[in-house]
């Protein structure tokens, strides 16, 4: 009965000291795929190097002689020039529709506001947009 108890408890110990290991092994092995440096993303390349690359492809796929690869640099640069007068034309109108629903959102509280709380809204208003100015101004020094 006794080498019975004793063979049991080794047994026991053993599917213990076997678990053990496994999570321990188990452990090394998530923790080394969990926190292993990930692969920085793929810088973008700039329009500039995009549209080099977009040249370079179309001279050796489409075997362009260098009068076609300046015109097509006169095509690209025209296209360009269209898209940055589009974006501009949006970025002003979104602007003026912007700042109009913002002057309807002004005049409706002032329409809640009592008399003397309108020059106190009028500050707050001012204190504002110098503060947002002032975090434009830094933005765009940033962007330099």
């Amino acid at each position: 009965m006794a080498n019975n108890k004793l063979s049991a408890f080794l047994s026991l110990l053993l599917v213990f000291a076997s678990g053990i290991v496994v999570g321990g092994v188990g452990y090394r092995v998530y923790a080394a795929r969990v926190s292993a440096p990930a692969k920085p993303p793929e810088k973008r390349p700039s329009p500039e190097e995009f549209r080099n690359h977009l040249i370079d492809e179309m001279t050796r796929e489409v075997h362009l002689d260098s009068q076609q690869i300046v015109e097509l640099r006169q095509i690209y640069d025209e296209t360009r020039a269209r898209f940055d007068e589009a974006r501009a034309g949006f970025n002003a109108k979104l602007h003026a529709e912007g700042q109009a629903i913002h002057d309807q959102q002004v005049e409706k509280i002032k329409k809640i506001l009592r008399p003397e709380q309108i020059p106190l809204y009028d500050s707050l208003r001012a204190r504002h947009e110098a503060e947002r100015a002032a975090r434009h101004k830094g933005d765009i020094k940033k962007d330099q």
